[in-house]
Protein backbone atom coordinates (compact mmCIF):
# COMPACT_ATOMS: atom_id res chain seq x y z
CA UNK A 1 0.00 0.00 0.00
CA UNK A 2 1.13 2.95 -1.08
CA UNK A 3 1.30 5.71 1.92
CA UNK A 4 0.30 8.95 2.11
CA UNK A 5 2.50 12.13 3.57
CA UNK A 6 0.75 11.59 7.10
CA UNK A 7 1.57 7.91 7.21
CA UNK A 8 5.09 8.91 6.73
CA UNK A 9 5.72 10.77 9.90
CA UNK A 10 7.21 9.24 13.04
CA UNK A 11 4.51 6.73 14.74
CA UNK A 12 4.23 9.15 17.86
CA UNK A 13 3.04 11.89 15.84
CA UNK A 14 0.47 9.61 13.96
CA UNK A 15 -0.49 7.80 17.55
CA UNK A 16 -0.66 11.73 19.01
CA UNK A 17 -2.99 12.48 16.80
CA UNK A 18 -5.32 9.53 16.85
CA UNK A 19 -5.53 9.72 20.52
CA UNK A 20 -6.90 13.25 20.29
CA UNK A 21 -9.12 13.31 17.52
CA UNK A 22 -10.68 9.89 19.36
CA UNK A 23 -10.86 11.25 22.73
CA UNK A 24 -12.42 14.53 21.51
CA UNK A 25 -14.76 13.06 19.03
CA UNK A 26 -16.13 11.34 22.13
CA UNK A 27 -16.41 13.91 24.48
CA UNK A 28 -17.65 16.55 21.93
CA UNK A 29 -21.45 16.02 21.91
CA UNK A 30 -21.69 19.32 20.27
CA UNK A 31 -23.30 18.71 16.89
CA UNK A 32 -21.21 21.38 14.53
CA UNK A 33 -18.54 19.78 16.60
CA UNK A 34 -19.48 16.08 15.46
CA UNK A 35 -20.23 17.30 11.46
CA UNK A 36 -16.56 18.34 11.41
CA UNK A 37 -15.34 15.41 12.66
CA UNK A 38 -17.42 13.07 10.18
CA UNK A 39 -16.10 15.65 7.58
CA UNK A 40 -12.69 15.68 8.54
CA UNK A 41 -12.80 11.57 9.10
CA UNK A 42 -14.28 10.96 6.06
CA UNK A 43 -12.06 12.62 4.12
CA UNK A 44 -8.88 10.78 5.00
CA UNK A 45 -10.77 7.97 5.33
CA UNK A 46 -11.83 8.26 1.54
CA UNK A 47 -8.15 8.88 0.99
CA UNK A 48 -6.72 5.89 2.44
CA UNK A 49 -9.08 3.38 0.42
CA UNK A 50 -10.43 4.84 -2.06
CA UNK A 51 -13.32 3.96 -4.11
CA UNK A 52 -13.91 0.96 -1.89
CA UNK A 53 -14.55 3.25 0.67
CA UNK A 54 -17.82 4.74 -0.29
CA UNK A 55 -19.18 1.31 -0.17
CA UNK A 56 -18.34 1.05 3.43
CA UNK A 57 -19.31 5.00 3.89
CA UNK A 58 -22.61 4.08 2.33
CA UNK A 59 -23.64 0.92 4.86
CA UNK A 60 -23.06 3.15 7.73
CA UNK A 61 -26.14 4.65 6.69
CA UNK A 62 -28.77 2.40 7.47
CA UNK A 63 -26.45 1.97 11.23
CA UNK A 64 -26.96 5.64 11.27
CA UNK A 65 -30.63 5.78 10.83
CA UNK A 66 -31.46 2.95 13.27
CA UNK A 67 -29.49 4.42 16.33
CA UNK A 68 -31.08 7.38 15.71
CA UNK A 69 -34.92 6.24 15.14
CA UNK A 70 -34.45 3.68 17.99
CA UNK A 71 -32.82 6.10 20.73
CA UNK A 72 -36.06 7.19 21.81
CA UNK A 73 -37.84 4.19 22.20
CA UNK A 74 -35.24 3.41 24.47
CA UNK A 75 -34.83 6.87 26.42
CA UNK A 76 -38.37 8.96 26.65
CA UNK A 77 -36.86 11.69 28.37
CA UNK A 78 -37.44 15.03 26.79
CA UNK A 79 -40.25 17.75 27.26
CA UNK A 80 -41.38 17.82 23.12
CA UNK A 81 -43.73 14.79 22.79
CA UNK A 82 -44.06 13.56 19.18
CA UNK A 83 -46.37 10.91 19.64
CA UNK A 84 -46.87 8.35 21.89
CA UNK A 85 -46.68 4.37 21.84
CA UNK A 86 -48.24 1.85 24.01
CA UNK A 87 -48.44 5.07 26.38
CA UNK A 88 -44.85 5.54 25.82
CA UNK A 89 -43.84 9.01 24.67
CA UNK A 90 -41.48 9.75 22.06
CA UNK A 91 -40.09 12.83 22.46
CA UNK A 92 -37.74 15.64 19.94
CA UNK A 93 -34.60 15.79 22.58
CA UNK A 94 -34.21 12.13 22.48
CA UNK A 95 -34.70 11.85 18.77
CA UNK A 96 -31.69 14.87 18.64
CA UNK A 97 -30.07 12.73 21.09
CA UNK A 98 -30.41 9.90 19.00
CA UNK A 99 -28.55 11.65 16.08
CA UNK A 100 -25.74 12.86 18.61
CA UNK A 101 -25.02 9.34 19.67
CA UNK A 102 -25.23 7.52 16.03
CA UNK A 103 -22.93 10.15 14.37
CA UNK A 104 -20.28 9.71 17.36
CA UNK A 105 -20.32 5.99 16.74
CA UNK A 106 -19.94 6.49 12.91
CA UNK A 107 -16.97 9.22 13.48
CA UNK A 108 -15.38 6.28 16.00
CA UNK A 109 -15.71 3.96 12.92
CA UNK A 110 -13.95 6.07 10.29
CA UNK A 111 -11.80 6.85 12.80
CA UNK A 112 -10.33 3.64 13.66
CA UNK A 113 -10.73 2.37 10.07
CA UNK A 114 -7.93 5.53 9.89
CA UNK A 115 -6.02 4.04 12.71
CA UNK A 116 -5.86 0.82 11.38
CA UNK A 117 -4.31 2.00 7.90
CA UNK A 118 -1.57 4.34 9.57
CA UNK A 119 -0.78 2.58 12.93
CA UNK A 120 0.62 -0.49 11.72
CA UNK A 121 1.92 -3.39 13.85
CA UNK A 122 5.57 -2.61 13.24
CA UNK A 123 4.90 0.96 14.35
CA UNK A 124 2.62 -0.20 16.77
CA UNK A 125 6.24 -2.27 18.52
CA UNK A 126 8.41 0.19 17.24
CA UNK A 127 6.75 2.70 20.33
CA UNK A 128 5.87 0.33 22.64
CA UNK A 129 8.07 -2.85 21.81
CA UNK A 130 10.52 -2.12 24.27
CA UNK A 131 8.56 -0.87 27.11
CA UNK A 132 5.99 -3.59 27.33
CA UNK A 133 7.17 -6.51 24.49
CA UNK A 134 4.58 -9.07 25.55
CA UNK A 135 1.32 -6.55 25.99
CA UNK A 136 2.73 -4.62 22.72
CA UNK A 137 2.87 -8.42 20.47
CA UNK A 138 -0.85 -9.57 22.40
CA UNK A 139 -2.25 -6.22 21.21
CA UNK A 140 -0.34 -6.24 17.47
CA UNK A 141 -1.83 -10.14 17.27
CA UNK A 142 -5.38 -9.24 18.06
CA UNK A 143 -5.05 -6.46 15.75
CA UNK A 144 -4.82 -9.09 12.61
CA UNK A 145 -6.35 -11.80 14.26
CA UNK A 146 -9.96 -11.28 12.96
CA UNK A 147 -8.52 -9.76 9.07
CA UNK A 148 -6.65 -12.97 9.41
CA UNK A 149 -9.45 -14.97 10.63
CA UNK A 150 -11.95 -13.55 7.90
CA UNK A 151 -9.40 -14.42 4.83
CA UNK A 152 -8.66 -17.67 6.70
CA UNK A 153 -12.75 -18.58 6.12
CA UNK A 154 -13.27 -17.49 2.66
CA UNK A 155 -10.58 -20.07 1.86
CA UNK A 156 -11.95 -22.77 4.04
CA UNK A 157 -15.51 -21.84 2.18
CA UNK A 158 -13.89 -21.89 -1.08
CA UNK A 159 -12.26 -25.44 -0.79
CA UNK A 160 -15.38 -26.79 0.45
CA UNK A 161 -17.61 -25.80 -1.97
CA UNK A 162 -15.17 -26.65 -4.86
CA UNK A 163 -15.32 -31.09 -3.19
CA UNK A 164 -19.50 -30.45 -3.30
CA UNK A 165 -19.30 -29.96 0.24
CA UNK A 166 -20.67 -26.14 -0.20
CA UNK A 167 -24.34 -24.30 0.64
CA UNK A 168 -26.52 -22.53 -1.62
CA UNK A 169 -29.39 -20.20 -1.05
CA UNK A 170 -31.72 -23.32 -2.10
CA UNK A 171 -30.29 -25.49 1.23
CA UNK A 172 -31.99 -26.04 4.48
CA UNK A 173 -31.64 -24.14 7.37
CA UNK A 174 -30.22 -27.23 8.55
CA UNK A 175 -27.42 -27.75 6.42
CA UNK A 176 -26.23 -23.91 6.42
CA UNK A 177 -26.14 -24.88 10.46
CA UNK A 178 -23.82 -27.96 9.88
CA UNK A 179 -21.84 -26.01 7.24
CA UNK A 180 -21.42 -22.87 9.47
CA UNK A 181 -20.55 -25.15 12.70
CA UNK A 182 -18.00 -27.28 10.44
CA UNK A 183 -16.23 -23.99 9.18
CA UNK A 184 -15.87 -22.67 12.82
CA UNK A 185 -14.29 -25.89 13.69
CA UNK A 186 -11.78 -26.18 10.97
CA UNK A 187 -10.40 -22.00 11.89
CA UNK A 188 -10.62 -23.03 15.44
CA UNK A 189 -8.01 -25.54 14.92
CA UNK A 190 -6.29 -23.37 12.43
CA UNK A 191 -6.15 -21.04 14.80
CA UNK A 192 -5.02 -22.76 17.51
CA UNK A 193 -2.20 -24.46 15.97
CA UNK A 194 -1.27 -21.58 14.37
CA UNK A 195 -0.57 -19.63 17.71
CA UNK A 196 1.62 -22.88 18.82
CA UNK A 197 3.86 -22.58 15.70
CA UNK A 198 4.04 -18.78 16.69
CA UNK A 199 4.71 -19.71 19.84
CA UNK A 200 7.49 -21.92 19.12
CA UNK A 201 9.25 -20.19 16.34
CA UNK A 202 9.41 -17.25 18.27
CA UNK A 203 10.88 -18.97 21.64
CA UNK A 204 13.83 -20.57 19.45
CA UNK A 205 14.34 -17.93 17.74
CA UNK A 206 14.81 -15.87 21.32
CA UNK A 207 12.36 -13.73 21.80
CA UNK A 208 12.23 -11.62 24.96
CA UNK A 209 15.98 -12.68 25.95
CA UNK A 210 17.66 -8.62 25.01
CA UNK A 211 15.98 -5.54 23.18
CA UNK A 212 13.89 -5.83 20.48
CA UNK A 213 14.72 -3.96 16.98
CA UNK A 214 12.15 -2.64 14.49
CA UNK A 215 11.97 -3.59 11.08
CA UNK A 216 11.88 -0.57 9.66
CA UNK A 217 14.22 2.37 11.75
CA UNK A 218 12.05 5.66 12.30
CA UNK A 219 14.09 8.70 13.14
CA UNK A 220 12.15 12.06 14.03
CA UNK A 221 12.93 14.47 12.24
CA UNK A 222 12.31 18.71 12.30
CA UNK A 223 9.06 18.65 10.66
CA UNK A 224 7.73 15.72 13.40
CA UNK A 225 8.84 18.30 15.93
CA UNK A 226 7.02 21.51 14.38
CA UNK A 227 3.74 19.36 13.52
CA UNK A 228 3.89 17.94 17.20
CA UNK A 229 4.03 21.30 18.64
CA UNK A 230 1.29 22.66 16.36
CA UNK A 231 -0.85 19.91 17.20
CA UNK A 232 -0.31 20.16 21.16
CA UNK A 233 -1.36 24.18 20.75
CA UNK A 234 -3.98 23.17 18.47
CA UNK A 235 -5.46 20.14 21.59
CA UNK A 236 -4.68 23.23 23.97
CA UNK A 237 -6.92 25.72 22.55
CA UNK A 238 -9.50 23.55 21.85
CA UNK A 239 -9.57 22.11 25.73
CA UNK A 240 -9.74 25.24 26.92
CA UNK A 241 -12.41 26.48 25.06
CA UNK A 242 -14.49 23.20 26.26
CA UNK A 243 -13.29 24.14 29.53
CA UNK A 244 -14.88 26.88 29.15
CA UNK A 245 -18.23 26.31 28.08
CA UNK A 246 -18.00 27.00 24.17
CA UNK A 247 -18.39 23.51 22.88
CA UNK A 248 -21.39 22.31 25.54
CA UNK A 249 -24.12 20.67 24.32
CA UNK A 250 -27.17 19.19 26.46
CA UNK A 251 -29.93 17.41 24.45
CA UNK A 252 -32.15 15.70 27.82
CA UNK A 253 -34.57 16.64 29.21
CA UNK A 254 -34.28 19.84 27.25
CA UNK A 255 -31.64 20.67 24.46
CA UNK A 256 -29.41 23.46 25.13
CA UNK A 257 -26.68 23.97 22.31
CA UNK A 258 -24.11 26.48 22.54
CA UNK A 259 -24.05 28.85 19.71
CA UNK A 260 -20.62 28.57 17.41
CA UNK A 261 -19.98 32.56 17.25
CA UNK A 262 -17.91 34.93 18.79
CA UNK A 263 -14.63 33.83 20.34
CA UNK A 264 -16.34 30.31 20.24
CA UNK A 265 -15.80 30.44 16.71
CA UNK A 266 -11.48 30.08 17.04
CA UNK A 267 -11.91 26.93 19.35
CA UNK A 268 -13.65 25.77 16.30
CA UNK A 269 -11.50 26.40 13.54
CA UNK A 270 -8.37 24.79 16.43
CA UNK A 271 -10.40 21.34 16.48
CA UNK A 272 -11.05 21.75 12.70
CA UNK A 273 -7.80 22.60 11.55
CA UNK A 274 -6.41 19.70 14.16
CA UNK A 275 -8.49 17.12 12.29
CA UNK A 276 -7.59 17.80 8.89
CA UNK A 277 -3.67 17.50 9.47
CA UNK A 278 -3.19 14.21 7.44
CA UNK A 279 -5.61 15.63 4.87
CA UNK A 280 -3.64 19.06 4.62
CA UNK A 281 -0.87 17.24 4.44
CA UNK A 282 -1.39 14.85 1.77
CA UNK A 283 -3.17 17.77 -0.18
CA UNK A 284 0.11 19.59 -0.19
CA UNK A 285 2.08 17.04 -1.45
CA UNK A 286 0.03 16.33 -3.78
CA UNK A 287 0.06 19.85 -4.70
CA UNK A 288 4.06 19.68 -5.03
CA UNK A 289 4.16 16.77 -6.72
CA UNK A 290 2.35 18.30 -9.86
CA UNK A 291 4.49 21.90 -9.43
CA UNK A 292 7.44 19.12 -9.82
CA UNK A 293 6.02 17.75 -12.63
CA UNK A 294 5.09 20.55 -14.53
CA UNK A 295 8.87 21.72 -14.29
CA UNK A 296 9.91 18.56 -15.63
Amino acid sequence: MKQDAFSKLHPAVNLLFFIGAICLGVLLQHPVYLLAGIFASGAYYLLLNGRKAIKNILLMIPLFMFITLFNPIVNTRGVTVLFTYFDRPYTLEALVYGVAVAATFVLMLLWFGCYGKVLTGDKFTCLFGNLAPSLSLLLVMVFRMIPNLLQKAKQIIGVRSSIGKGTSEKSSLKDKLQSGMTVIGVLTSWALEGSITTSDSMRSRGYGTSKRTSFTVYRVTKFDLVLTAVMLVLLGAVIGFAANGGMNAEFLPERNITPIKGVNIIGFIAYFVYLMIPTLLQITEVIQWKISESKI
